[in-house]
């Protein structure tokens, strides 16, 4: 039988192909079509992918929304494509969204917690971020909410001046792929546990503890960031560490209409037992009380009804 994740990326691929030929037409052709919405998600076997796949699958039992997820390098790369109109939602870090110069974003909900995660291999000695200096660290690729949060976490470990980490940008698979011929030493990003990528490389990984930096993490950047247990054994054998959680937004654009919004919060809290991706283990926010949780990025008028009508 067919993996469910590979079915699903070979035809949403397929789909976003034909989108990109027609162009950005967003609203069926009579008036009882659903609405076609291009959710930017991420990289293909990321969390966001994942988790943009499950949505789609879901919403099609509706007669509401058709949700087509695009393939981006991340976070930035999907607010970007929010604003620019390639995209009517966006999954995104908290963080990015808390950066992201317009300002003009309103929220679905906040529906998982990403693990921003180091891994080194298993027999490296590397042992502590501070061992970091000298390496090749990979940082998280072009556009995605891993770079950033990669530099803040060198800034708040103490090896960020020039010249003390050599960083290099990758995708997650490529990351991987170079960890594992030790192209480089460490690699960073943000991710589900465990990542796919990183779940069955050709070499055994393990991650760095990462507990003395969610302190200094807060203090400069508030609630975006939290400490949260990995626990051992996710990737082979490794002991418990502490890393950190960002929690990550499903975001759509103001225009889209209010009863679309309202309908991906009904898809949201009723079928949320399909909505659990592989590489959920313990960051699963998909409750009423949880999903209003987006921090200073205001509800989409659409999903603040849904939401009061449903819970008051």
């Amino acid at each position: 039988m067919t993996p469910p994740a590979a079915s699903f990326s070979r035809r949403t691929a397929l789909q976003a192909g034909v989108l990109a030929v027609l162009g950005a037409a967003t609203v069926g052709c009579s008036p009882d079509s659903p609405t076609q919405l291009r959710l930017a998600a991420g990289e293909v076997g990321g969390f966001f992918w994942e988790f943009a796949g499950l949505l789609s699958d879901a919403s099609s039992k509706t007669d509401v929304a058709e949700i087509v997820p695009l393939t981006t390098a991340g976070s930035v790369d999907n607010l970007e494509a929010l604003g620019s109109g390639r995209a009517e939602l966006a999954l995104t870090l908290i963080d990015a969204a808390y950066s992201h110069p317009s300002g003009d974003l309103a929220a679905v909900g906040c529906v998982y917690e990403n693990y921003f995660q180091v891994a080194v291999l298993a027999d490296s000695t590397i042992e502590t971020m501070n061992d970091l200096r000298g390496r090749n660290v990979s940082i998280g690729a072009p556009g995605s909410g891993a770079t950033e949060v990669s530099q803040r976490v060198l800034r708040a470990a103490g090896v960020a001046e020039p010249g003390a980490v050599e960083q290099v940008q990758l995708s997650m698979s490529s990351a991987a792929d170079a960890l594992s011929s030790s192209e480089v030493d460490a690699v960073m990003w943000a991710g589900g546990l465990p990542t796919p990528a990183f779940a069955q490389p050709p070499a055994a990984i393990r991650l760095l503890d990462l507990g003395t930096v969610v302190a200094d993490l807060r203090r400069e950047f508030g609630t975006a960031y939290e400490a949260v247990r990995v626990p051992a054994n996710v990737y082979g054998e490794h002991p418990e560490v502490t890393t950190v959680g960002i929690p990550n937004l499903l975001l759509a654009h103001p225009e889209v209409p209010d009863r679309v919004v309202a309908a991906l919060v009904s898809v949201l809290l009723d079928q949320s037992s399909e909505l659990v991706p592989g590489q959920a283990i313990g960051s699963q926010f998909l409750d009423a009380r949880s999903l209003v949780m987006t921090g200073s990025i205001p509800l989409h008028p659409g999903a603040e009804q849904e939401y009061r009508r449903r819970h008051g």
